[in-house]
């Protein structure tokens, strides 16, 4: 059947076909049900790129494991809610150990409330930025990679995944932690760059 075609068959028909092996059946339930689960994975993991591939995963799953659906313990559109759900509170549960909202607050942080001169000891714009230029030595390698390709290039986290094949969790944990050592380093809490030249993000 065509994509057209089935996307007038039922949800338990799309399962029935979906067990008999017609992969073709995921997109039409992606098309069907992605906004929904998307919704549910966004309120849990707060953020948009982590929502979509919570998304992804959960359209994975149903497909690995249609054999297992049974519609007499429930709809199509229940079960689907139910792998949202719990795949969602599985990655929130990583990213929490992974420190990923307190890092996402103080980028947040930097953002709204950027250091300037009051919060640096009394520094002129020029001796922040100079201080920046410093503090970026004492980043480690993968750190100071990603913030100057997202400062300097305007590169999103995955685009820079992309291009550096390391893994969107890890460029964007590179990234947070990153922030997190400039923004130590620049309202005085680490004294070890003082006399370090270095980078360029400021």
């Amino acid at each position: 059947m065509s994509f057209v075609e089935l996307q007038d068959l039922s949800d338990e028909e799309l399962m029935d076909r979906l067990k008999d092996g017609q992969s073709d059946v995921l997109a039409v339930l992606f098309d069907r049900y992605e906004k929904l689960v998307l919704s549910i994975a966004l309120k849990i993991v707060r953020d948009p790129g982590e929502a979509e591939d919570v998304t992804q995963t959960v359209f994975l799953d149903v497909f690995r494991a249609v054999a297992q659906f049974d519609p007499r313990k429930g709809s199509t559109k229940v079960w689907l809610m139910q792998y949202a759900y719990h795949r969602a509170i599985n990655r929130r549960q990583h990213l929490e150990g992974r420190e990923f909202y307190r890092s996402a607050e103080l980028e947040d942080d930097l953002e709204v409330h950027p250091v300037g001169a009051g919060k640096t000891l009394g520094l002129t714009v020029p001796e922040v930025k100079a201080l920046v230029r410093q503090s970026m030595k004492a980043l480690s390698d993968p750190q100071r990679k990603v913030i100057e390709m997202a400062c300097y290039g305007g590169l999103s986290m995955r685009e820079i995944a992309e291009r550096t094949g390391d893994s969107f969790v890890n460029v964007r944990h590179h990234y947070y932690r990153g922030l997190q050592k400039l923004r130590s380093f620049i309202s005085g809490g680490d004294e070890r760059t003082s006399n370090t030249p270095g980078g360029k993000c400021a």
